[in-house]
């Protein structure tokens, strides 16, 4: 094929002006003009710690991440603080279950654990966040204490209250520098402030899981954090994907109640949300890049039906493009390696 050669011509009388393409010739143009910038410090890493030793069992529907033991967890921390990730997200899967996930509660609980052993290997060098639920903890894997209601088990809301601020105590006294409450329990951030700054954690900020949905994209997390619900689902208490006025209406009662940073969960199919909040709130966002958001991008890159390191950064930037100021995401390794 004799492709033209590019030159000057006589542009057609009633050309305009503006030829935007200008600025998309050049690469270096490009990049100086870019309106939204993906970097590592942008990045959550979640993380899975479990009791035992040397444990790294890789999650099957989550290729490249596991659950760790506390010493193993250590070295994927420092690992990824070496290439430039330095704020991470804490679940814990404990030895035992009970009906109360009192092993949520304990100082020597897992969570606990993991959350001194990484301030005793990186000081002030990085930023640990525990998430604050009991759906790992709990034997029926729900968000809380149950109760019955018209004859439905479901959680008991104003009972899991206490309990909720007992755990976010504790690993703020374990070194948590970020609690995050994600059961989305009505005056759970109230609560947790109270228990917080009474305990003499005032300066420890929340968090807040402020627009988490009942969303079909959990299910790789389940696996690694072996809380499926034994029964029912967890649509009293998560919100209904199809509101979006509900989404500020909850993110405005925790604002009021102490919350110093909100998120919304999930995040690709919810960028709507993430925007209205940042333009609602002008509050720091952050937007949760779940589980199923990356198995599937995951599994189609196995395929070779997608550029894996191309549309991983697209979804990303369309997350901060759409306001959010962090993102907890499984591809953060990746992403890391690749931004650097």
């Amino acid at each position: 094929m004799n492709t033209p050669v590019c030159g000057p011509r006589q542009a057609p009388a009633a050309f305009p002006v503006a030829r935007p393409r200008r600025l998309r010739y050049n690469p270096l143009v490009r990049e100086l003009v870019r309106e939204t910038h993906l970097s590592p410090r942008d990045l959550i890493l979640p993380l899975f710690v479990r009791h035992g030793k040397g444990v790294r069992n890789e999650i099957g529907s989550m290729p490249g991440n596991f659950q760790l033991s506390v010493d193993t967890l250590v070295d994927e921390v420092g690992a990824a603080k070496d290439i430039g990730i330095t704020s991470f997200i804490l679940f814990g899967i404990p030895e035992t279950k009970d009906a109360t996930g009192s092993s949520a509660l304990r100082d020597e609980g897992i969570v606990q654990q993991a959350l001194r052993a990484l301030r005793g290997a990186f000081k002030n060098d990085v930023l640990l966040m525990a998430d604050e639920c009991f759906c790992e903890y709990t034997d029926h894997g729900h968000c809380g204490i149950l109760c019955e209601t018209r004859g439905v088990l479901d959680v008991d809301n104003d009972a899991t209250l206490p309990i909720l601020a007992q755990q976010c105590v504790s690993h703020a006294r374990a070194g948590a520098d970020v609690i995050a409450p994600s059961g989305m329990m009505d005056g759970m951030v109230k609560a947790i402030r109270a228990g917080l700054d009474d305990a003499g954690f005032a300066h420890v900020p929340i968090l807040s899981y402020a627009a988490k949905y009942a969303s079909g994209f959990y299910g790789p997390f389940r696996d690694a954090a072996e809380s499926p619900p034994s029964f029912g689902d967890r649509n009293t208490y998560q919100m209904d994907p199809s509101n979006t006025d509900e989404a500020l209406k909850e993110v405005a009662i925790d604002l009021a109640e102490g919350a110093d940073m909100v998120m919304v969960k999930p995040a690709l199919s919810y960028l709507d949300i993430i925007r209205r909040v940042k333009d609602t709130f002008g509050v720091p966002v952050a937007a949760y890049n779940v589980s199923g958001e990356f198995a599937m991008v995951k599994a189609a890159a196995a395929k070779g039906w997608i550029d894996e390191r191309r549309v991983t950064l697209e979804i990303l930037t369309s997350i901060r493009r759409a306001g959010a100021d962090m993102i907890l995401t499984y591809h953060a390794r990746d992403v890391a390696k690749w931004v650097k």
